[in-house]
């Protein structure tokens, strides 16, 4: 039986153990086409497919803003968010178990030793009442990978071990994208608040230009009372915009790894929104899968859960197991040597009957790898529905930041030319509040467009994969 095992396996005799040549149980695995993954021939996005995206240039997109507390702010994070930690810490213990697993492909080896001293309490006159004796002793034991059940099990854990790498690298990329998000909407909130108190002096200007008119006759209460409705909303709305700011200082600090409130004192200073890069390469769809690391960590997931379909088939085989030892003695002084014994063993077990346990757990595995497949499939899908998502975002705000710049400039002109004929008594006051509210939207308006483009610049980036490239987190990293 166990000839006919070895000689269908293709067993080679090597130096004092069997080497396995080649008989793994399960299937290999191969990497999915994208048209089984559901990724269309030509995608909607892409105008030029000669163009392909640049990940080495996109590694740190932040930079490409032009804003030097951004690309700060995100280093910081990387440094110390804690999600990132979380997901190192998961890296790091998926290569111990890698470790684990090839242990396991290699013989085991003990060493044992043992004095014994004996002392007799009654002897006859001239016999030896003492003696010592000593005995060292070297086990090993290898179990044959018959079945390619061990090598499985370690293609497995080299799987799950880029899985973790690349989910390292998920993580890490929706941090760099929270932080910039979490940055914009800092400077977009104080854009409008100071948008909010330049309105409050123009209007508290107003106000008191009303009442010197209405002292002088020229008017009456109504233009006033109109002023002092108008101060006082923009008052009322500054509260509720320095609430938004605090939340988006805080929520940034959270990401950062630091107590909320924390960078308050970092970012008082005003600061424009930024604009980003002016275009951006979309390439074509296969750089997206070969980018995105949740991509690549479902990718794997898929590798991993295939090759323990080999390890569950294995153990339906007969399992061989190979030892020996060599020892001494007992051996007395001065010569522990003086006797050497060796043994050697070979054990070849297999299970008859557990029910349909083994046979069961090799169901499973496969219902997890087609489990494992959907979800590929799906993170790849996802990818492209962000990608198509953040190329439209980009596209809309472009438009409307363009519009916005004219209707300020519009609005601009509108309110001079409104604010000198109102000094001058040409026009009443409603015209005028007209024509500042339509500069306050205009200003509201303006700021919204560039933050909503840049975040549409950051979505983009995030969805073609920039900030992490294959070198992340690669250091200390078996093959």
């Amino acid at each position: 039986m166990t000839r006919r095992i070895i000689r269908w396996c293709g067993l080679a005799t090597g130096p004092g153990l069997l080497a396995l040549s080649g008989c793994a149980a399960g299937p290999d695995y191969r990497a999915p086409q994208p048209a089984a993954l559901g990724v269309p021939p030509a995608w909607s996005v892409v105008s030029d497919p000669s163009a392909r995206s640049d990940p080495a240039g996109n590694a740190r997109w932040w930079d490409r803003f032009g804003d030097a507390e951004l690309s700060r702010l995100e280093l910081a994070g990387l440094a110390a968010n804690l999600d990132i930690a979380q997901a190192l810490s998961r890296l790091r213990q998926s290569r111990e178990l890698l470790v684990q697993a090839r242990s396991a492909a290699v013989p085991t080896v003990s060493a044992s030793g043992g004095y014994t001293h004996t002392q007799s309490i009654v002897a006859p006159a001239g016999a030896n009442a003492s003696g010592d004796s000593l005995t060292l002793g070297v086990d090993a034991a290898y179990q044959v990978d018959l079945f390619g059940g061990r090598s499985r099990a370690i293609e497995a854990a080299r799987a799950d071990r880029d899985a973790s790498r690349f989910g390292y690298g998920a993580v890490a990329l929706t941090v760099q994208s929270g932080i910039a998000q979490g940055y914009l909407q800092v400077r977009l909130q104080q854009t409008n608040l100071a948008n909010a108190q330049a309105a409050q002096t123009n209007q508290a200007d107003n106000l008191q230009i009303a009442g010197w008119r209405r002292q002088a006759g020229l008017i009456g209460d109504l233009d006033v009372e109109l002023a002092r409705s108008q101060l006082a909303q923009t008052t009322a709305a500054i509260p509720q915009i320095d609430s938004s700011l605090n939340q988006a200082i805080t929520g940034l600090g959270v990401l950062l790894g630091r107590e909320p409130g924390a960078l308050r004192a970092e970012l008082a200073v005003l600061q424009p929104i930024p604009t980003g890069p002016a275009s951006l390469a979309l390439g074509i769809p296969v750089d997206v899968l070969r980018q995105r690391p949740d991509v690549r960590a479902a990718e794997r997931t898929l590798g991993a859960a295939t090759a323990r379909i080999g390890v569950a088939q294995a153990a339906l085989y007969p399992a061989l197991s190979l030892g020996g030892t060599i020892g001494t003695g007992p051996g007395t002084f001065p010569n522990p040597f003086a006797v050497i014994t060796g043994q050697a063993f070979a054990s070849l077990a297999q299970t008859i009957f557990d029910g349909g346990r083994l046979r069961s757990v090799v169901r499973a595995q496969r219902a997890a790898t087609e489990g494992a497949f959907a979800s590929y499939k799906q993170t790849v899908l996802t990818a492209l529905e962000d990608t198509e998502n953040a190329v439209v975002a980009l596209r809309s705000a472009n438009l409307r930041q363009t519009q916005f710049d004219l209707a300020q400039q519009s609005a601009t002109n509108s309110a001079v030319l409104a604010r000198q004929q109102y000094r001058s008594g040409l026009i009443d006051y409603a015209s005028l509040l007209i024509t500042e509210n339509l500069l306050i939207s205009a200003r509201n308006g303006v700021a919204q467009a560039r933050h909503d483009r840049a975040a549409a610049l950051v979505q983009l980036f995030a969805a073609l994969g920039g900030g992490w490239t294959d070198q992340d987190a690669v250091s200390g990293q078996d093959n």
